[in-house]
């Protein structure tokens, strides 16, 4: 039977991810902490509303982003990477130029600036505008791996939700409309996700290192991986917990 194999969230959109044991979500809402703030660039100002991923700084435009590690304690981030000694701070004070100054040397200086931290609001400020959660399989993430010829890291996909077991490669994509449940909760899926070229990005080192758009297209005839999902029923996911996929 497919289990839930890794839970990630990510604090800050495009800037860090983290890995958690367990996770309690709620019914209409993103995973708690997921995508609760985002760095603003150029001329683009906080709305208190959701905004396109456009606005935001993004591992498709500094790829050395993504090789940022994140951890919550309390209300306090730790960010973590290879070239920058970590930053401990607290998102909900409103002070974010450590945060900026933190950043802004591993940003490209041909785009523009990161200036600002915007608060998410209820539903995240993840690229769809729906609250929900990412899901994905390992099995896929394996089947890419042997395309490209390397080990990919999932971190390279922003993926929240990782299951494993008895599921085909790339199975997942056609679940639209179906039910996952884990324990008590219940997910329903909805459309695929379209990647971009964060995932070419290595999260260790944080530098270009594959084509994975490329393979996708190549091998599968789309740059699809993972599938979004709302949260119908709400409660506490763990990982090792067997799934289960219905119509």
């Amino acid at each position: 039977m497919p289990t839930l194999a890794q839970i990630w969230r990510h604090p800050i959109k495009g800037i860090g991810a983290e890995d958690l044991g367990e996770v309690t979500l709620s019914p209409g809402r993103p995973m708690p902490f997921d995508r609760a703030f985002a760095v603003l660039t150029g001329t683009s100002e906080d709305t208190g509303e959701w905004q396109p991923c456009r606005n935001f700084a993004r591992g498709c435009y500094a790829p050395s982003l993504m090789a940022v590690r994140a951890e919550t304690n309390g209300e306090k981030i730790t960010l973590t990477h290879p070239d920058r000694d970590p930053l401990i701070f607290a998102p909900a004070t409103g002070d974010a130029s450590a945060l900026i100054d933190w950043i802004t040397p591993l940003y490209p200086a041909d785009r523009p600036a990161p200036r600002a931290l915007a608060v998410a609001p209820d539903t995240g400020m993840a690229d769809d505008p729906d609250a929900g959660v990412s899901v994905a399989s390992l099995a896929s993430l394996r089947a890419l791996s042997d395309a490209v010829g390397q080990p990919l890291d999932p971190r390279r996909f922003r993926i929240n939700i990782w299951l494993d077991g008895d599921l085909a490669p790339f199975e997942e994509l056609s679940w639209a409309g179906n039910a996952i449940r884990i324990g008590d909760v219940t997910l329903r899926v909805g459309e695929r996700i379209q990647r971009c070229r964060a995932t070419e990005a290595n999260p260790d080192t944080g530098r270009r290192d594959v084509d994975t758009l490329q393979a996708l297209r190549g091998h599968w005839g789309h740059t699809d991986f993972g599938v979004l999902a709302s949260i119908e029923t709400g409660g506490t996911i763990t990982v090792g917990t067997p799934i289960e996929v219905s119509a």
